[in-house]
C-alpha cells in the first residue's frame, strides 16, 4: 500500500481548512450527503486520526472544496454526484477511523449551520 504524500497531505489540509466551511454554507441545501462531509472533517482534523486515514478524507474533503471537478457543482442534481461517490469512497476505506463522536460533531454543526442560515432567511441577511 502507498505511503501518502506528506506535501499533498499538507496542501490537501490548508486547502480543506482554508475553503470548507465557505463551501459548505454556501450549498447547504443542495448537498445530500452534509452528515457524511462533516464527520469525514471532523475527522480529517481530529490530531488522534491515523496519517493514512486523515490523508484519504483530506483528498476528498479537497476534491469537494475545489472550485473545478469533473461534474461541476452548479447542476441541478447531477452536481455533486462525483463529491458524493469521492467521499463515499473514502468513508468506506476509513470507516473504522469515523467514531460516535465524530459523527455526534457532525449532527450537531449541521444543526447550527441549518439554524444560522434559517437566521439569515428570516432576517434577509446571509452572512451570519
Amino acid at each position: 500500500m502507498a505511503i501518502p504524500d506528506p506535501v499533498r497531505v499538507e496542501r490537501d489540509e490548508r486547502l480543506v481548512r482554508h475553503r470548507f466551511w465557505q463551501k459548505l454554507r454556501a450549498n447547504l441545501h443542495r448537498v445530500p450527503f452534509l452528515e457524511e462531509l462533516l464527520a469525514a472533517y471532523f475527522c480529517a482534523t481530529d490530531p488522534a486520526t491515523p496519517y493514512r486515514a486523515k490523508a484519504i478524507l483530506l483528498g476528498a474533503l479537497a476534491y469537494f472544496v475545489l472550485p473545478v471537478d469533473a461534474v461541476p457543482d452548479w447542476l441541478l442534481i447531477a452536481g455533486f454526484t462525483d463529491d458524493a461517490a469521492v467521499l463515499a469512497a473514502a468513508i468506506h476505506t476509513v470507516r473504522t477511523n469515523l467514531t460516535p463522536a465524530h459523527w455526534g460533531r457532525a449532527k450537531q454543526a449541521l444543526w447550527t449551520e441549518a439554524a444560522r442560515s434559517e437566521a439569515g432567511a428570516e432576517t434577509g441577511d446571509d452572512r451570519l
